[in-house]
């Protein structure tokens, strides 16, 4: 990375690379934004971004997977309008921060990412801790109000009403072991997860044109059903206030889904803290069912890959994961299954859409930080 950062700016003096992982979801979808409960890992896989000090007053950004440098007044962040573009994720924050007082020195930036965009393992999120961190440069800002710097760029300048879990687990992941976030205290604890099995994400390589506009119908419908209820939240509602509030169809289902939801994000825990393999794969199942049928954020890729795993021997649950309309599964399964998991998965959906699927292990990281072993940094996806 240093030598691509030298070809590119000519000079490396001063470079500091920093690093954020994507995530996989294990259980807990579409209930952040309702301030419930998820139960993420960050992911090996992860965002790296270099960054040197740069002369003229511009910040320059690179990205390698679209093999683009765009350039910017440092000057003049504060006032860059959104443009749609891969750039505005690393702006949104950079305009962040010199809300929260701290200036944006002129760098060169350049951007590898080993999280495959449109995944659902939360390539943006990882793109803006790793770039708010560059853009500090080893100034100090709390772990919490990272994430939450990280979440008002995404809401407020790319324009997309996000919770809290992806920016959170990518600053707070931890190593073998998943977190639980209370999205709503923003308190977390980790989560042991037993011997025995293995995350595998599998991606249907396909994004649906209308995840962005049907997730915001989502987080719209949520505080419909929420302010009908009469409760702050949908994390404040039971199942039996949502069943017997009158709530017109589609509301009553997205509400029934998150009230649900919140439920299998604790009893997963509880029956991860027992051993109990069989009610962990349950739940997931029961989880992708609610998300295809009652939240509606499914697509034919996703419930065919999950169909599938369901069926291939050694598999334990699996079940879609991040927004919908496309993206990637989760399946949890035995090690001692994964070489034939990913053989006749892929097999399976190639013959079924005739694309090959992109499978990834799930090995649970370490949270966002400064990257010292450049030369360990993989190529990017």
């Amino acid at each position: 990375m240093t030598e691509n950062f030298r070809k590119l700016y000519a000079a490396a003096e001063g470079l500091r690379v920093y690093r954020a992982p994507g995530r996989v979801n294990l259980i807990g979808e579409h209930t952040d934004y309702n301030l419930g409960f998820v139960c993420p890992v960050a992911l090996q896989l992860a965002t790296y971004v270099a960054a040197a000090p740069s002369a003229g007053g511009k910040l320059r950004i690179h990205s390698e997977h679209h093999g683009e440098t765009r350039e910017f007044d440092a000057g003049a962040i504060a006032g860059l309008q959104p443009q749609q573009h891969w750039t505005d994720y690393p702006i949104g924050v950079a305009q962040q921060l010199v809300r929260a007082g701290f200036a944006i020195a002129p760098a060169n930036l350049l951007i590898r990412s080993t999280v495959p965009e449109g995944s659902g393992l939360s390539s943006s999120a990882a793109l803006e801790v790793s770039s708010a961190l560059a853009f500090l440069n080893g100034r100090v800002l709390a772990p919490l109000e990272l994430a939450r710097l990280c979440q008002r760029a995404e809401r407020e300048f790319v324009g997309m009403p996000c919770g809290i879990m992806d920016q959170y687990i990518s600053v707070f992941g931890q190593e073998n072991t998943a977190v639980e976030i209370d999205c709503r205290s923003l308190e977390h604890r980790d989560v042991r997860l037993p011997g025995g099995i293995a995350f595998m994400a599998v991606n249907t390589m396909v994004k649906h044109a209308l995840a962005g506009s049907a997730y915001k119908e989502r987080v719209a419908e949520c505080a419909e059903a929420a302010a009908r209820m009469q409760v702050a939240s949908l994390r404040d509602a039971t199942p039996e206030q949502v069943e017997s509030a009158g709530l017109p169809d589609p509301v009553l289902r997205r509400a029934r889904h998150v009230v649900t939801e919140d439920g299998r994000v604790e009893r997963f825990i509880q029956a991860a803290a027992r051993g109990d393999l069989a009610a962990m794969g349950k739940l997931l199942v029961e989880s992708h069912r609610s998300l295809q049928h009652d939240y509606e954020v499914s697509c034919p890729e996703l419930d065919f890959l999950v169909d599938a795993a369901l069926g291939i021997p050694g598999v334990i649950g699996s079940r879609m994961t991040g927004g919908g309309f496309g993206g990637c599964t989760v399946t949890m399964l035995r090690p001692d299954a994964a070489v034939r998991f990913q053989t006749e998965i892929g097999r399976a959906y190639q013959k079924q859409f005739g694309v090959a699927p992109q499978i990834y292990e799930c090995q649970p990281s370490t949270g966002a930080g400064e990257w010292k072993d450049v030369a360990a940094i993989p190529a990017a996806r």
